[in-house]
C-alpha cells in the first residue's frame, strides 16, 4: 500500500545481475503512478513512466494483448480505473545495482501487488546495455491544420512539404537521446479528437546528429508500425494495436455512435533495432505534414552503453486521459493540457487553408 504522494521501494537488487520479468496487477491509477528504475546507482533514473503506458496501455484504460515484450490481460477490457495484469520480459541487465520504485502522484492511496524476476551472475557482458524508457506528451499537439481532413478529400490540401529543419524541429518527438545504444521501439498513443483518420504522418529517425534526408524516412503512421490501411484490432508479437480505437467510440457516452475515440499502437524493433553511436532523434508527424491537432503521447524504448537519465513526465494533472461528457464531447480541460510547441504557417499551409475553405464551403 503506498499512501497519496509517496513512493515506495518494490526491488532494491545487487549486482551484476539481469531483470527477467516483471508483473503488476493494480486496479487503477495507471495515469497518476510512475514506474521508477534506477541502474547502477546512478545520479538519476533510466525509467520512468506512467504505470500503463510503460506496459503499453495508453490512457489509464486497461485492455488484454500480447507482444514479445509485454502483454496485458483484463477482465474490463476497454474500461478506466479497473484490475489488469501487466507483464514486461524485456531482459534488463544491470552490473551494480537495480533499484525499483513505485511513485504514487495520486490523490489516493495506491495498492499494488508485484514480482519482479531477476538472475545474479559474475559479470554482465561487456556490450550488454541498460534498458531505459520515457514518457512524452503533446495535449493537443498544435498542428497548422486541424480543420483538415487528413484523408479523402482533404489529402489534397493537408498534405504539404515536410523537410529540412522544419521536419527536425516540428514533428512529434518520441525520443532524443545521447550516447551510444540502439532504439527498441515505442508505443504511440492519439486521442482523435477529430473523429477521421488520424495517420498518415511520415516517420523520420535521425541517427548520430541532424542531416537531410534523415537516415530512416517512412511513408504513413500505420505503415511505420506495420500495418496498412488503418490500424487493425489485432495485437501481434512485434507491432499492433493494444487499444483499438474501434472500440472507444462509445465510451463515456449515452448515445448510439460516437467519432473519434483513443488509440494506442505499438511496434517493437527486435530483429531491426535502430543503433547510434552519439545520438539519436526519433519522430513522427502528425497527420500530412503536421496539419493535425489531437492529443499524443508515447513511451520509448532503447538500451544505452551508459545509464541516463529519462525525461521526466509531465505533472500528474498534465499527463491524465481526456474524457468525454455523456453527449460524446470532447472534455478540453486546461489544467489537463501540455500542449506541443505549435507549428508555425508557411506560404505553403496558408495556401492550403485557404483552398480548404473555399472548397468546404462550396
Amino acid at each position: 500500500m503506498i499512501p497519496a504522494g509517496e513512493s515506495r521501494v518494490l526491488a532494491d537488487i545487487k549486482g551484476p545481475g539481469k531483470i527477467t520479468h516483471i508483473w503488476m496487477t493494480q486496479q487503477n491509477h495507471y495515469r497518476e503512478c510512475l514506474l521508477k528504475i534506477t541502474w547502477d546507482n546512478a545520479r538519476h533514473p533510466s525509467v520512468l513512466c506512467p504505470l500503463g503506458d510503460f506496459f503499453g496501455l495508453g490512457h489509464g484504460l486497461v485492455a488484454s494483448y500480447q507482444s514479445l515484450l509485454f502483454s496485458a490481460s483484463t477482465r474490463f477490457p476497454y474500461q478506466f480505473n479497473q484490475g489488469c495484469a501487466l507483464n514486461a520480459y524485456a531482459p534488463m541487465p544491470f552490473r551494480e545495482r537495480a533499484l525499483v520504485e513505485l511513485v504514487n502522484e495520486s490523490a489516493e492511496d495506491h495498492l499494488q501487488y508485484f514480482y519482479i524476476d531477476y538472475e545474479l551472475t559474475d559479470e554482465i557482458p561487456e556490450e550488454a546495455g541498460y534498458f531505459h524508457a520515457e514518457f512524452r506528451r503533446a495535449n493537443p499537439f498544435r498542428g497548422w491544420g486541424p480543420e483538415i481532413a487528413a484523408n479523402a478529400a482533404g489529402s489534397q490540401f493537408a498534405n504539404i512539404v515536410n523537410k529540412g529543419r522544419q521536419a527536425w524541429e516540428h514533428n512529434y518527438v518520441i525520443l532524443e537521446a545521447k550516447g551510444q545504444g540502439h532504439y527498441l521501439g515505442c508505443n504511440l498513443s492519439v486521442t482523435n479528437f477529430r473523429g477521421d483518420w488520424w495517420g498518415e504522418g511520415d516517420d523520420m529517425i535521425w541517427v548520430d546528429g541532424y542531416k537531410w534526408p534523415p537516415d530512416l524516412h517512412g511513408t504513413g503512421s500505420e505503415d511505420y508500425l506495420n500495418q496498412a490501411w488503418g490500424m487493425q484490432d489485432n495485437a501481434f508479437l512485434r507491432n499492433g494495436s493494444s487499444v483499438f480505437e474501434g472500440r472507444t467510440t462509445l465510451m463515456g457516452t449515452s448515445i448510439p455512435w460516437t467519432e473519434g475515440g483513443y488509440q494506442t499502437s505499438y511496434v517493437h524493433h527486435l530483429e531491426n533495432p535502430v543503433r547510434f553511436t552519439r545520438e539519436i532523434k526519433v519522430t513522427i508527424e502528425h497527420g500530412h505534414g503536421n496539419h493535425l491537432a489531437n492529443e499524443m503521447s508515447s513511451v520509448a524504448y532503447w538500451y544505452a552503453a551508459k545509464p541516463t537519465r529519462a525525461k521526466t513526465p509531465p505533472p500528474v494533472k498534465k499527463r491524465m486521459p481526456v474524457f468525454r461528457d455523456n453527449r460524446g464531447k470532447w472534455l478540453y480541460e486546461k489544467s489537463n493540457q501540455s500542449p506541443g510547441r505549435p507549428v508555425p504557417l508557411n506560404a505553403e499551409m496558408k495556401r492550403m487553408k485557404e483552398k480548404w475553405s473555399k472548397f468546404r464551403s462550396r
